[in-house]
Formats: structure tokens, sequence, C-alpha cells
């Protein structure tokens, strides 16, 4: 996740002498880091930014810029390839790899001068290029230089996770990492995983004509997720003729002539060309010296109170390395939090469940809030329900798109979670994560105006329903 900027860049001033003394050190460059470092820099103190990779970490160069770039890229193809509903006649010839990867560089690329920029023309901020280590409560080591700060923030960032017994070798058994570089189509893959990073790249996969098999330990899909939207999403792959098992863990996998064969709960097999190793990501916290400086660590996450600190005076943790949603906006949010905090303007906690969650697979899934389960197990029998259909809205029906807009409510109370599937219900999230914060009530949202014809209008019309006057639609 990266803000919107110029693309006018410098060198990075990496040149502070040794035994520098910051108001803030920070060790990662990620969301995170660099939230916290431009944010810091706004308030006029003095930061130290190390990062051992490219500014940006895994969001901008591994993770959510690049697979968002190749699944626009995916969208495209299944466009192309069904234009003919639209009356529009198009053929497919086929996916230049190269071609794919050509323009999602591009994306990357500007985005990453553009922040270089921001960072390195900022008189406050000084970059440090290397792998930091914290040698003391107070002081980040990088290439025998070391780095004092009046505070340090801890925003390591996160790795692909792989299983025991799954060996990754880069070609056959792959990572996200990997597949983000693939320079071919393979004919077909499993993917082991069925959650966001899976079912993202299943969706690309199968747009660009793989055979696709998503395996997952869980009774379903981005099980996370409410379990309507799990069950609209799982509805919509089969459809695509992208197969699934569930409830299936792993066992074991063996290299074969021309691939891959996993073995599955109960001896089924599965082969393919590849595996793609989609089952999380882990905290990047080995080795950094975090346990031997009093930080507590649980299964390699840095423990931190709502406020953001470590228990260790005046050391704080932000972004994947906090247990909690590893999301790119989580961490740019907690950075700015952090930065304010030791700025001493007191910001408010942030409420993670108030984060908006998005999975940019064809469908898209969209939440904020609560899921029906877990607004039953807070609120009891006072939790009301409304699901819209967007086969009432003029707009999805234009897209040819199918799915659902589901209100989750307290009796006589605030709008406590809103869950979305269909095409481009991501770009809704926004007003939804508004609702679920400034707790609304369904009559607070059916008075406002939605345009028409926009997606825009399903969260208008299922609120009308939900204060009970539904107009295109049955309450």
């Amino acid at each position: 996740m990266t803000p919107r900027c110029s693309e006018a860049t410098r060198e990075l001033d990496v040149s502070e002498p040794n035994d520098a003394t910051f108001d803030i050190v920070i060790l990662g460059g990620g969301s995170g880091g660099y939230a916290a470092a431009l944010r810091a820099a706004q308030l006029d103190l003095s930061v130290a930014l190390i990062e051992k990779g490219k500014l940006g970490g895994t969001c901008l160069h591994n993770g959510c810029i690049p697979t968002k770039a190749l699944l626009h890229a995916a969208e495209i193809a299944d466009q192309t390839r069904e234009s003919a509903q639209f009356g529009v006649k198009a053929e497919l010839v086929g996916i230049d790899m190269a071609g794919v990867n050509s323009y999602k560089d591009g994306v990357i690329s500007r985005l990453y001068k553009g922040l270089q920029g921001l960072v390195g023309g900022n008189k406050n901020i000084t970059f440090v290029a290397g792998a930091g280590k914290l040698v003391g409560p107070n002081v980040v080591e990088v290439d025998g230089k070391r780095y004092t700060g009046r505070n340090v923030v801890l925003a390591s960032g996160s790795y692909a996770r792989s299983l025991p017994g799954l060996e990754v070798d880069g070609e056959r058994i792959i990572t996200s990492d990997h597949a983000l570089t693939l320079d071919r189509v393979p004919a077909s893959a499993i993917v082991l995983g069925g959650g966001v990073i899976g079912v993202e790249f299943a969706s690309v996969w199968k747009s660009f004509g793989v055979d696709v098999t998503i395996v997952e330990a869980l009774p379903r899909l981005v099980a996370a997720e409410d379990e309507e939207s799990s069950k609209a999403l799982e509805r919509a792959f089969r459809k695509r003729k992208i197969n699934f098992k569930v409830g299936k863990p792993f066992e074991k996998v063996e290299k074969t002539e021309n691939g891959v064969k996993l073995t599955i709960a109960g001896g089924e097999t599965v082969e393919a060309e590849l595996l793609l190793v989609a089952v999380g990501r882990g905290p990047n916290t080995a080795d950094l010296g975090y346990a031997e400086q009093g930080v507590k660590l649980d299964r390699g996450y840095v423990l931190t109170d709502e406020r953001l600190r470590t228990g260790v005076p005046n050391v704080y943790a932000v972004g994947d390395i906090v247990p909690g949603l590893q999301l790119a906006h989580r961490g740019f949010a907690q950075g700015i939090f952090v930065a304010e905090e030791i700025a001493g303007l007191n910001p408010a906690v942030i409420d993670e469940v108030g984060i908006p969650r998005v999975t940019y697979s064809d469908p898209e899934l969209a939440s904020v809030g609560l899921t029906e389960a877990k607004a039953k197990e807070q609120y009891g029998d006072k939790v009301k329900v409304y699901n819209y259909n967007l086969g009432g809205n003029g707009k999805s029906q234009i897209l040819k798109t199918a799915g659902f807009v589901k209100l989750v409510r307290v009796e006589d109370g605030p709008v406590v979670g809103v869950h979305m599937v269909g095409a481009r219900v991501g770009e809704l999230i926004g007003e939804a994560q508004l609702i679920y914060n400034w707790e609304a009530y369904p009559a607070e949202v059916a008075q406002l105006v939605h345009a028409h014809p926009t997606q825009n209008e399903a969260l208008g019309e299922a609120h009308l329903a939900l204060a009970g006057k539904p107009l295109h639609a049955h309450a």
C-alpha cells in the first residue's frame, strides 16, 4: 500500500555517521515502517528508517500491488474471452507472461520511485540500507554501525510460510514470491491453502487457462469470512470450474516426472505441474535480537498492548509481526498511530474489527465488522440480518455479476457487520467501513442519497430494507 505521490526521486541518504541518535529508529521499511517514518517526520521528529530489502516491503514488491496487477490482467483475459455476451467480437489469442510481468513491474516501479522520493526528499528521515538487529533496548545495529533511538519501532514484516514436510524448491513447489515472477503459464497447479492468497492465485491462474485445484484443511474457503460469503465464493468457483477440496489436510508431497503429487487426508492424491504453498505468512522476527532485549514473543509474533507497546520501555511494534490481520493498510494505520503516540498526540486506539478486508478474486469479497456468527456470540438473539441480492441492482446487471450485500445489526442498534460478494465490491468497502466505525443505524444510512446506477446503491437499498422500507427488495 503506497500513497499517491510524484515520481520525483533522488538517492536515499545512507551517510549518517556511527552512533547517531534519533527520536525514532524504525526497523523495517514496509507499509508500517515507512508510514511511521513519514508521519513522524511531519511531526518534526528525527527518524532513522532501516530496511534490508526495497523500501515499500512485501506489499509493494511481493504482495498487494503485484498480485492485484495480475488479477487485473486476469480480468482483461476473462472480459476478452466473454466479450460476445456484450455484443463485442474479440478473440483471446493467449497469455503473454512476459507482457503481463512487464505491466506488473511497471506499476511497481512507478510506485517505488514515488515512495523513494517521499522518503529520500525528507530532511527528517535518514534511510539506512542494510539488515538491522536490535542489540540494545534502544539500539539497532546495521553493518557494524549503531543507531540509537529515544524510541524504537519494530516493523520487520513477514515471510511466506511453508509446512513441515514441504520443501519449497522455487520450481515445482513454490510460494507466492515465486508465483509472482513465473515466466510461463503452467498447464495445471495445486494451491495448498484456501485463504485470501490461495483463492486470489487460483482465480488468476484459472483466468489464464490453468487447471487449478485448491486444497484446504479447514471446512470452507476463506474461512475467516462470513459463512454466506464463503459459500457464495465456492458456488462461483464451481461455476468457473475451479476445483477445490475443503476439510482435507495435507499429508505429503512427492515430485513426479512431470510435476508434483499431493496426498491429502484419506489417501486421496492430486497431481499437477506446480504446487503453490499458500498457507499464510509468518512473522519475520528470528535472529533480530528481539527476545534478547526483553521483547515478548509468542510463536514468533511480537506481543503488544492496544497502544502497540511491547513492554520494553519506548519500544513499539507494528504490522505483520503483531498478532492479528496481516494487511498492509493495518500496518500503515499502525505506523501512523505509533508516530502520533510517540509525539504525544494520544491518538485513538485502532479498532481491529473496523479494519476493512478484501479478497480480490473473481468474484470479490469485501467485509468489515463482525460476521453473523461472531455477532450472535456477542449479542445473542438481538442480532438481525438482511441480505440484499445484487440481482436487483442495475449496475451489477450491466456488469453481469452475481452476489449480495449482507448487513448484520443489533436490534434497535447500529450495523455491526457488512459483508459483500460480487465484481468490484472491494470499491464499496469505503462507505461500509464508515457505517461500521461511525456506528450508523440503518435508518441513518437509508436517508443518504446513493448515485444511480452504481453498485453503491446496493448498500443504500440494503439499509432501506433493514430500516423497514424496502423498495427494490423484499423485507
